[in-house]
């Protein structure tokens, strides 16, 4: 039951004949009129103290909070201490953060926030979804103010014209924002959230993500510039384990990230991130990923991580790999490795050149080292399920071979989680060569199922 509907239903609690209450929705009505006054009253008192750069977050939001008090005060309207108290922290929300999900956005254990129309509100709490139902908006005009507010913070638009839009927040979580005509009882919201904190490969060893097998070699392979996809489908994590990857790549080297909106948070000094553009008013002046691909290659990057390839910007990103940009990165969304370099095959495709199948085969073959498949299990873990080495062509089939792989035959416990872990295949990837001709040397005890991978890399 929303705030606004529950303080009505006190203040009408006096009055035991049900004739004399007004309709349920007068009373909704009558609160929503109130916080939309006080809301307004404020912007109007306050509205370049809120944009002041000078001032500190905790000097503007005691101004905001002095002045709801008063303009409260001033309506003199019967409310109790906690219920004013409450009024207040919405109205707050609503002025100085994102309403009423500012609350769920400084929640540590929500990964993500789905707002499916303005009275249900879902997250994901350890990978699983649960319905906030003390969670509402007024109605589809208040959450619409709040998408408003999200995307204009980042140069971006959203109206009947374009009624899709891909924004991100000021801590880098990424937000998706649907509208009318295109939402059915919307406007719709997904933020995915990311950690202030970026995780590290050692958080990932202990939640199981991967052992120390797995972690060690893949270390290996980005200090020795091999080329990598991270693969998977939606919400698997692949974001924010390229990010763990990208921790790997020296300090020493010139990084340029490309992405749709900005989510990489790498550590290293030498980083040049861009992101797309999309198109005014007037439908001009868009710029891609594949724009933004080309233009990288001209920066003299010693790596280029693409967030995603998701259209003909692949081709460039095969050509980056194999013209001397060795240690690239991206993403791409696909359900095993061998289905990666399919779509990655497609994708190119799209690049409106008419390439011959085995052309591309090839490309992919030479450019390509090895493919990370990351999966979210039914448990709402997620696990890396296969670390895969691209090893060539054989006639018309470019050859996979499969260095670690998740092992489900372990089955689960009493409460449904899976007890497989990642385990090496005892096969030495043909690369390891490569590898050790640089100075990384990979002991036999990372390939070996029965190995403890503790001292698995020396340099």
């Amino acid at each position: 039951m929303s705030l606004y509907k529950r303080l009505h239903e006190v203040q009408g609690s006096d009055d035991q004949s049900p004739a004399a209450k007004p309709a349920a929705g007068a009373r909704d009505a009558k609160m929503d009129e109130l916080r939309q006054r006080i809301h307004h009253s404020l912007i109007d008192e306050l509205g370049q103290v809120l944009y002041d750069s000078e001032m500190s977050e905790e000097e503007t939001r005691s101004q905001v909070h002095d002045h709801l008090r008063a303009a409260l005060a001033a309506e003199r309207v019967p409310l109790s201490a906690t219920d004013k108290a409450a009024l207040i922290q919405d109205v707050s929300d609503d002025i100085l953060g994102y309403g009423p999900i500012d609350r769920l956005l400084k929640d540590e254990t929500i990964t993500e926030i789905m707002v499916n129309g303005p009275n249900k509100v879902y997250v994901e709490r350890n990978g699983r979804l649960e319905l906030e139902a003390s969670v509402t908006f007024v109605d589809e005009g208040h959450l619409r103010r709040i998408i408003d507010k999200i995307v204009s913070q980042v140069g971006r638009r959203i109206d009947e014209s374009t009624p899709l839009c891909d924004a991100r927040l000021p801590d880098g979580s990424r937000v998706n924002a649907v509208i009318p005509p295109l939402a059915f009882e919307g406007p719709f919201l997904t933020i995915r959230k990311f950690s202030a904190d970026p995780l590290q490969i050692d958080d990932l060893i202990r939640f199981g993500t991967l052992d120390a097998h797995a972690a060690r070699f893949l270390q290996a392979c980005i200090v020795g510039k091999l080329n990598g996809i991270v693969s998977g489908g939606t919400g698997t994590g692949k974001t924010t384990f390229l990010n763990v990857l990208s921790s790997f790549i020296p300090s020493d080297e010139r990084i340029v990230t490309v992405e749709d909106a900005k989510e990489l948070q790498l550590n290293q000094d030498h980083v040049l991130a861009m992101e797309t553009r999309p198109p005014n008013i007037e439908g001009k002046g868009e710029v891609t990923i594949r724009d933004l691909v080309k233009n990288s290659l001209r920066m003299r990057p010693d790596r280029i991580v693409v967030g995603e390839c998701r259209s003909g910007e692949a081709l460039d990103m095969l050509q980056a790999m194999n013209t001397g940009h060795d240690g690239s990165l991206t993403t791409i969304h696909a359900n095993s490795p061998r289905d990666a370099l399919a779509r990655l095959e497609t994708l190119t495709l799209m690049s409106g050149f008419d390439l011959p199948i085995r052309a591309i085969r090839e490309q992919m073959a030479s450019a390509v080292d090895f493919v990370v498949q990351i999966a979210r299990l039914r448990d709402g873990t997620r696990r890396i399920t296969q670390i895969t080495e691209v090893q060539g062509m054989e006639g018309e089939v470019i050859t996979l071979q499969d260095v670690f792989t998740f092992d489900f035959a372990a089955g689960v416990d009493e409460h449904g989680r899976f007890l497989g872990k990642l385990k090496p295949t005892g096969v030495r990837p043909k690369f390891a060569e490569k590898l050790a001709d640089l100075g990384i040397r990979l002991g036999p005890e990372v390939f070996s199922p029965d190995g403890d991978g503790m001292r698995a890399m020396t340099t």
